[in-house]
């Protein structure tokens, strides 16, 4: 019963179009115009792309030769991750003025717990906008919030009201929100899972909660208790601060198809190095590493090595990711190879600091978000 869960004021924000505003901001002759970030040459992938090129239907992970078939005039724009790191510390320094507890997503969107919150303000909606006024203020970008009882429909709701919008769920309003929306709309459904719900008649939340928690084990395995307890309202998982990073990778998408082992050695290298300097960045070791080997015609496989010990240096995750492409021969030329490391030294639980009280709080129908 949603009745009987813990009440929690969570905010999701979302910048938008993170790394495509960056440089509009960087670049003021580029605002307005349709551009993408990464993609290009012959063999590039987009990595972002601004609302401009969106309106277009150019997207993220689309081949930059496509893009240009949809949008004539678009712009490439480099990467440059060292400059969204950079603003994202910005971003993160206000939330940080206003709860301790903030659980980074990514560089352009975290969670926030604001039931009880610096400020000593009652409404977390207003707290969402001081929050979006204060990045378009001091960092000169837009941002997107979703507000409600949990980290689920705070992050629903965020995408609502995209760009520079926010979306509010209160308590009473939880049930009828889900209930209407689009099945594609629930976070954790992807495109291959709509489909299929589809194909048995769920179309949008009222048909999801219709089916029994049997039929959604039986039909979508471990993931049909998550679908009937979210389309239900409940999701308790926590805000947590201090998440555990689990694995660092680099990859890297070669120009011209490679066919010989020996050639792929110097990029290995290259990338071998990157991982490390990411793992001495972040103070971190790992024992597994893995080799990512993306071929000619797309398809993927990994190869991967645990070793009894930790280690970060470069000569020694090169030689693992060396013993891994000679193990067995390849299936075709490849396009792309990638490294990287898991099972890393930081298993050890690290202090919460300023949890909140997790004791459970009666729904008041009447509380203001």
């Amino acid at each position: 019963m949603l009745s009987d869960l813990p009440i929690r004021k969570i905010i999701h924000v979302d910048m938008d179009a993170f790394y495509a505003s960056v440089a509009q901001l960087d670049a003021p002759e580029l605002k307005g115009k349709a551009i993408a970030v990464g993609g290009g040459g012959p063999r590039g992938v987009i990595s972002a792309a601004s609302y401009e090129a969106r309106q277009f239907g150019v997207k993220s992970a689309m081949s930059g030769q496509l893009a240009l078939k949809l949008c004539p005039d678009l712009i490439f724009v480099k990467t440059d991750f060292e400059r969204y790191r950079s603003i994202s510390n910005q971003i993160r320094a206000i939330f940080l003025d206003y709860t301790d507890l903030v659980e980074p997503l990514s560089l352009d969107e975290a969670y926030l717990d604001v039931t009880e919150n610096k400020k000593g303000l009652y409404s977390a909606s207003l707290i969402a906008e001081d929050i979006r006024q204060r990045i378009y203020d001091e960092v000169g970008l837009t941002a997107s919030a979703g507000i409600s009882i949990n980290k689920f429909i705070a992050k629903v709701a965020s995408d609502y009201n995209k760009p520079n919008g926010q979306k509010t769920v209160n308590p009473e309003d939880v049930l009828p929100f889900l209930e209407a929306l689009d099945i594609r709309k629930f976070y954790g459904v992807g495109k291959v899972t709509a489909e299929k719900m589809y194909q048995k008649g769920i179309f949008t939340g009222k048909d999801l909660k219709s089916k029994s928690l049997e039929y959604l084990k039986t039909h979508f395995g471990k993931s049909g208790a998550y679908y009937y307890d979210v389309v239900r309202g409940i999701h308790t998982s926590e805000v947590k601060p201090n998440r555990i990073r689990k694995s660092l990778a680099a990859e890297r998408t070669f120009s011209e198809n490679l066919s010989s082992e020996i050639f792929m050695l110097e990029k290995l290298k290259l990338i071998a190095e990157e991982v490390s300097k990411r793992l001495h960045k972040n103070n971190v070791s790992g024992k597994t590493i893995t080799l990512k080997i993306k071929y000619s015609d797309f398809t993927l496989q990994t190869r991967s090595k645990t070793l009894p010990y930790y280690v970060k240096e470069a000569a020694l995750i090169l030689e693992t990711a060396k013993d891994l492409l000679y193990q067995d021969r390849l299936n075709n030329s490849v396009r792309l190879l990638g490294i990287s490391l898991s099972n890393l030294n930081t298993n050890a639980k690290i202090p919460k600091k300023g949890k909140a009280d997790n004791s459970t709080i009666s729904v008041q129908l009447k509380l203001k978000f």
